[in-house]
């Protein structure tokens, strides 16, 4: 695990003086991921948010209509209440929610450009593509060639 957070923490420094301050951690789920981010978030002294749990939270109360058109501001005033120059997001599954109508890739782009977002993602790199879930599952997407510094942990599974 040592090798992932050796990664990041090299691409976190990478990142910051680009446009897109995107870092994002992509593995199968159970492949170690959050246990990277915990172990960054220590030795770097910055904050790990679940966006599941902290997005729920404040779309408890909104209509299904209502919680498209604000999870993006929601997403960001969570962001902002976390101090540093580094944020890193866990379990972000609730982005790829069909009903809420998003682009995770570009909302975590344009999350905040002034400080460095780094992301766990469900799923692989192959070959400049960014694929979250599998092909047949109503969430399954894909990017190519996404602007942000990609790190894989444990085995990327070739589908």
């Amino acid at each position: 695990m040592s090798e992932a957070v050796t990664q990041l923490e090299q691409s976190i420094e990478q990142v910051a003086s680009q446009y897109y301050r995107l870092v994002i951690l992509v593995g199968a789920p159970a492949s170690g991921k959050t246990t990277a981010l915990q172990a960054v978030a220590q030795n770097l002294g910055c904050q790990l948010l679940n966006v599941n749990l902290e997005l729920s939270k404040k779309m408890l109360e909104l209509t299904r209509t209502q919680r498209s058109r604000q999870v993006e501001r929601l997403l960001k005033e969570v962001i902002a209440s976390v101090p540093g120059d580094v944020v890193l997001l866990d379990n972000l599954e609730i982005l790829f929610d069909t009903a809420l109508e998003l682009q995770p890739l570009r909302l975590l782009q344009v999350l905040d450009r002034n400080r460095t977002i780094v992301a766990s993602w469900n799923g692989s790199f192959q070959g400049g593509t960014l694929i979250y879930a599998e092909p047949g599952h109503p969430e399954f997407m894909q990017f190519k060639q996404p602007e942000a510094v990609v790190v894989t942990v444990g085995k990327s599974v070739n589908h």
